[in-house]
């Protein structure tokens, strides 16, 4: 197996614990475009999708103006996401830190917007590790597709077997299947064990991401 030299990470559910904004702001949007109610976990499952292509799976039955929903979601995320509102989930911050230490391209490849998600990252004080990100505006096709991915690997020059993509969800690790590297799902955000049970690694806790990114070489 070849040397990881880039973890490409997922931010919603991997890095950032959002899912009570997103799933609050979901419900809101679907009220005041006068949806069809869903659950908790309808809208959970949702999340790692661009927002217009929440709809179709969302609301197979409805015509759905997807760019609507899209603007009417982002205004009341905006409302939501109040200071403090998300945090970063238990021991990210200081695995981040080892990671660059020993030589590692940090990077992010998510569904959610540019403009948020770089204000997240910002914000959590994210900016001097994460050196590449990636919004649901800087390519043309959403995950699972690997082009996220493929444009990262692109910039710095290295090969998918270099990579391990990192994220919550199916479309994360299914990204990462589709563009070669190395994939691992972690436990603890919105997708089940069961859902991510295709990656090559599961972990339940951010920390754990760095024995298997810089394993320890007998001899």
């Amino acid at each position: 197996m070849a040397e990881t030299k880039i973890i490409i990470l997922d931010f919603d559910g991997t890095l950032g614990d959002t899912a009570s904004v997103i799933i609050k702001t979901m419900h809101e949007t679907i009220r005041e475009m006068g949806l069809p109610t869903r659950t908790d976990a309808e809208c959970a499952a949702m999340i790692g999708l661009r927002l217009v292509e929440i709809p179709p799976v969302l609301f197979p039955e409805c015509n759905i103006d997807v760019d609507l929903y899209a603007d009417t979601y982002r205004r009341l995320f905006d409302v939501h996401n109040k200071d403090g509102a998300v945090k970063l989930y238990p021991h990210v911050i200081e695995t981040l830190k080892a990671l660059k230490a020993r030589g590692l391209t940090l990077t992010i490849a998510s569904s959610r917007g540019q403009t948020s998600l770089s204000q997240f990252v910002k914000n959590l004080g994210l900016t001097e590790i994460i050196t590449y990100i990636l919004g649901a505006g800087d390519v043309e096709n959403g995950k699972p597709h690997p082009e996220a991915i493929f444009k990262t690997l692109d910039k710095y020059g290295f090969t998918p077997d270099q990579a391990i993509m990192v994220g919550d969800t199916i479309f994360d690790i299914q990204m990462g299947i589709n563009a070669g590297t190395k994939t691992c799902g972690v436990t603890y955000g919105n997708g089940s064990r069961e859902s991510l049970s295709p990656a090559d690694w599961l972990i339940d806790d951010f920390s754990e991401l760095l024995a298997l990114a810089c394993p320890v070489t007998e001899g």
